[in-house]
């Protein structure tokens, strides 16, 4: 029993300095690519959105190495399905969530895409190094083609990044801005053996999986940087800036997470055919399910938030009761895949195909909102 409460203590300690050393790093690299006078609009959709995803790095690449590689997997997969139904779920019931940044629209594809990429190189059973290499090339590529694309965002857009993130010279605080992200890679460090260690230490106890333990405690617990980010911007009303800072984190959280992790582990990343056969394709389905932000007005309404949600919670549900080895886990599992998700999906087509012949996305976000909040 003692031994239990000390790995809950590690787990808590170690998610509070991965918190702390997220933050610190987030604040010290956006703090230096303001000053290199990179764009505002960079900063939050790939600066801070990197940066909130460092957690899942740390503890990907440390349980890769270590051997564990169902947690490793289970870290990146059940962050991004935590990052959409969730986080978003969350951000929509705050407020209506509307999209103006034509990067952002682009990126949904993009994550779509590279959700699809992880069925195809994990279809083997893992992710080796050269898979690995790849997929953090894809990151570059990536980095560089937003890069670019920020310079076609509109005035309305960049103000909105330029708010949260001022594009300012601090010469004299590159110094400090350097220590900040020196101290917060070393909690970071620090952190994720932490997690680690007392996440090993509860699955072995409990009689569950690394793999569970992966995509809930410790997906939902190195997630906390991006729902701290995401509902602050949200009720600020830089809508933007909360589904830039998710999408953007699920897209590094597979090139570059997974991709680091492929490169660093001896063997390679296993991937089991528990996570091939259902997390992953949950994890695609859920992005596929941000595709109203692409068609609909770029607009997550507050019901569609509360499905998310609703979603969330039955997936976990049924993580814990195949866990727990209960009766109930299949049959929740195949009314998911069998009846809710084909209804939602219809549902979600139906309501974007209506909105396509209806009217064109509204001229301002707060035109769309105000739109949205009368019909709910």
């Amino acid at each position: 029993m003692f031994e239990l409460f000390g790995a809950w203590v590690e787990i808590g300690v170690g998610l509070a300095l991965l918190v702390g050393g997220g933050e610190l790093l987030v604040r010290g690299a956006a703090a230096l690519a303001s000053t290199a006078r990179i764009s505002p609009l960079v900063i939050g959709l790939t600066v801070v959105a990197f940066g909130t995803s460092a957690p899942e790095l740390a503890v990907s690449v440390r349980a890769a190495v270590a051997g564990s590689a169902d947690l490793a997997i289970g870290n990146v997969v059940g962050s991004n399905i935590f990052n959409v139904l969730f986080i978003l779920g969350i951000s929509a019931l705050v407020v209506p969530l509307v999209v103006s940044s034509q990067l952002i629209r682009w990126d949904v594809p993009v994550m779509i895409a590279v959700s699809l990429l992880v069925l195809g190189v994990g279809w083997d059973g893992s992710i080796d190094r050269r898979e690995g290499l790849f997929l953090f090339v894809g990151i570059v590529a990536y980095t560089w083609w937003c890069v670019r694309q920020s310079r076609r965002e509109s005035r309305e857009v960049q103000a909105e990044f330029a708010q949260e993130w001022p594009g300012t010279l601090r010469p004299r605080a590159i110094v400090a801005d350097l220590l900040l992200i020196a101290v917060g890679l070393c909690l970071l460090a620090f952190g994720s053996r932490l997690l680690i260690d007392g996440s090993v230490q509860i699955a072995q106890s409990l009689g569950v999986t690394e793999l569970v333990i992966g995509l809930t405690i410790v997906a939902a617990g190195t997630s906390l940087p991006e729902l701290v980010t995401s509902i602050v911007a949200a009720v600020r009303g830089e809508r933007d800036i909360a589904v830039g800072n998710v999408v953007g984190s699920n897209i590094f959280n597979i090139l570059c997470v997974l991709g680091v992790s492929g490169i660093i582990a001896p063997s390679g990343v296993t991937v089991s055919s528990a996570v091939l056969a259902f997390d992953i394709p949950v994890m695609i389905a859920v992005a596929v399910a941000c595709l109203p932000i692409f068609f609909t007005g770029h607009l997550i309404s507050r019901w569609e938030g509360g499905l998310f949600l609703f979603y969330y919670l039955a997936y976990t549900a049924h993580l814990v009761l195949h866990a727990t080895r209960s009766e109930l886990s299949h049959p929740l599992r195949y009314m998911m895949l069998l009846f809710v998700i084909p209804l939602t999906a219809l549902t979600l087509a139906i309501t974007s195909w209506r909105s396509l012949r209806r009217q064109p996305p509204a001229s301002s976000g707060e035109e769309t909102i105000a739109k949205a909040v009368g019909r709910e």
